[in-house]
């Protein structure tokens, strides 16, 4: 069982997970960085009709992420 889905399991996400081993979807969204250094870090929440809803990009507040695409996510709801 991949890690994402073990993941999801416990945390009972009911969402598909991306793992960007080979980081050509980082690169697609503009967070890869040259050569071996790690991505930038980025959270993307992508809608249900494929389209992206929001774009966190700090690297510094890690809370910050989880914060805004919650955030995100109630507004859609309301």
């Amino acid at each position: 069982m991949s890690r994402q889905n073990e993941f999801d399991q416990t945390n009972n996400l009911g969402f598909p997970l991306l793992s960007d081993e080979d980081r050509s979807i980082a690169k697609q969204f503009g967070v890869k960085r040259m050569g071996p250094l790690p991505s930038k870090r980025a959270t993307f929440v992508i809608g249900t009709d494929a389209k992206l809803l929001a774009a966190i990009t700090s690297e510094t507040n890690m809370t910050q992420h989880a914060d805004d695409a919650l955030q995100v996510l109630r507004d859609q709801s309301a």
